[in-house]
């Protein structure tokens, strides 16, 4: 795969930004995909007409930037297609309109993306202080895992750690280099084409959540190497998408999970295992949806709209700054 730059310093890339009400954080995440890549493919799942124009006002007369718009939310995995069906680069950057790309995180995806053995790469994902978020490196979350981080069992993998290991690797050492990882976040994901014709595109069958995981495990399964990319910062302020919705992500999310646990670990969990699995993840989300419910009555709407509109910290300069408290340095780390 090419990666050279042009003259301006972008990459043969073709970024994919799938969007639905993301606000004014879109556009800080378009600015930095035209800074860095060769084209952004903006995907509008159906936002408030109102606010997405005024975030597009400020890209009049880009031609680098490609908005397609759907009348109706056709999901995260649709719309991602819907993106990479139009891209003209080798290869394509899946990213959320609420993630932020760093300056030179594109040039340091696309070195990792370079060797024909690895088919995707992710980078490290951050929150608005600058600490490593739950999820640009992970394990795969079977359903034994997602139970022991479900019910809080991760604390004895301090003395049984092939037993009870959470599937997030954030709490470990930051790595001194790439390193390879059964799964990475789709908030960030970059892929080569030749890759995505051999695995094949994302599963529109999932709405939002667990497309991501899905698509990992398809590509480990086709032999291709997935890489975590400590020098490719990005902040990722989860979840603006859904903020207005809680419920509705919440519902997909957990239909995502059994669509995952079912495609993918039917064979090792007979019928009655499964049913139980599949039982746990409706228990959870009907003990979310109660909550929901309690914090909804009158007297916690205020709380809960104030809560929703805090203003988020900004990050001083444009730069990124990492918070080494939460992120160390490590030349050794477990893939």
């Amino acid at each position: 795969m090419n990666t050279a730059a042009d003259g301006d310093g972008r990459l043969p890339v073709s970024v994919v930004i799938v969007n639905h009400n993301a606000g004014r954080l879109l556009g800080d995440c378009l600015a930095a995909g035209l800074e860095q890549a060769a084209e952004v493919i903006l995907v509008d799942n159906a936002s408030a007409p109102a606010p997405l124009e005024s975030v597009l006002r400020r890209f009049d007369g880009e031609p680098r930037l490609r908005v397609i718009r759907s009348p109706v939310n056709t999901g995260f995995a649709a719309g991602c297609n819907m993106g990479a069906a139009v891209g003209t680069q080798p290869a394509t950057l899946f990213l959320n309109p609420d993630c932020i790309l760093a300056p030179g995180s594109l040039a340091a995806l696309c070195r990792e993306l370079a060797d024909p053995t690895v088919g995707m790469v992710g980078g490290l994902l951050l929150d608005e202080c600058g600490c490593e978020q739950g999820g640009a490196r992970r394990s795969v979350p079977t359903p034994w895992r997602s139970f022991i981080r479900g019910f809080g069992l991760g604390r004895l993998g301090r003395r049984w750690p092939r037993l009870f290991a959470d599937f997030y690797l954030h709490r470990e050492p930051l790595p001194a280099a790439a390193i390879d990882v059964e799964a990475i976040s789709g908030a960030c994901t970059l892929v080569k084409h030749e890759a995505v014709r051999e695995v094949g595109p994302w599963d529109e069958g999932f709405f939002v959540h667990c497309e991501d995981l899905d698509w990992c495990m398809r590509f480990r399964a086709a032999g291709w190497k997935i890489r975590f990319v400590p020098d490719a910062p990005a902040v990722h302020h989860r979840g603006m998408c859904g903020r207005s919705r809680p419920l509705f992500v919440e519902w997909h999310k957990h239909k995502g999970m059994v669509r995952f646990y079912r495609k993918h670990f039917r064979h090792q969990y007979p019928l009655g295992l499964m049913g139980l699995v599949v039982l746990g993840v409706w228990l959870r989300f009907a003990a979310i949806a109660g909550r929901f419910a309690v914090a909804a009555l009158p007297g916690h709407v205020a709380t809960l709209a104030a809560a929703a509109t805090r203003p988020r910290k900004p990050v001083l300069g444009g730069g990124i700054a990492i918070d080494r408290r939460r992120v160390s340095p490590s030349a050794s780390v477990p893939s």
